[in-house]
């Protein structure tokens, strides 16, 4: 075998490992349950927009939902290190909106956008970007994460 060819090989390797360990930078994401007992209970039809908004409770709660959940990808606190997208920013376009009736529209929109995301995930051709919570967290623990989210906001409302 040739130098060359050993060369090719070495860097064939090489880029196998480093491509092996970009698949598993997010480490663990095995979604946990989160005990929303404390928290008022929403059934089964998944609200429009966050009921817990302000909820002291359900910000104690959804901050360690985050932080067992999310924090993994979207950084300590929310503060993104950018392997997944900055929460902090979800609904910052909200908080630029003079129009009252403009801001509360934009802030349910983002509400059921963020609430659809959780429930799904997020794929992209065929990789999984964020794995699906449904059927692991129930609606109150997602919401929960939203006050909690709403908490760490860059531009307050």
């Amino acid at each position: 075998m040739n130098f060359r060819t050993q060369c090719l090989r070495h860097v064939i390797a090489l880029s196998l490992i480093a491509g092996a360990a970009g698949a598993y930078a997010h480490g663990d994401v095995t979604p946990q349950a989160v005990d929303t007992k404390a928290l008022p209970a929403l059934g089964d039809t998944w609200r429009a927009e966050n009921p817990y908004r302000k909820n002291d409770e359900a910000i104690k709660i959804g901050t360690s939902a985050y932080n067992q959940n999310c924090a993994r990808c979207h950084g300590l606190e929310a503060i993104s290190g950018g392997i997944a997208p900055d929460l902090r920013k979800l609904d910052g376009e909200c908080a630029t909106l003079k129009d009252d009736k403009k801001k509360v529209a934009c802030v349910k929109e983002m509400d059921e956008y963020f609430a659809t995301t959780v429930r799904h995930g997020r794929t992209r051709n065929g990789a999984v970007y964020m794995p699906p919570f449904e059927g692991v967290m129930q609606q109150e623990a997602v919401w929960a994460i939203k006050s909690y989210l709403e908490t760490r906001r860059e531009k307050p409302l």
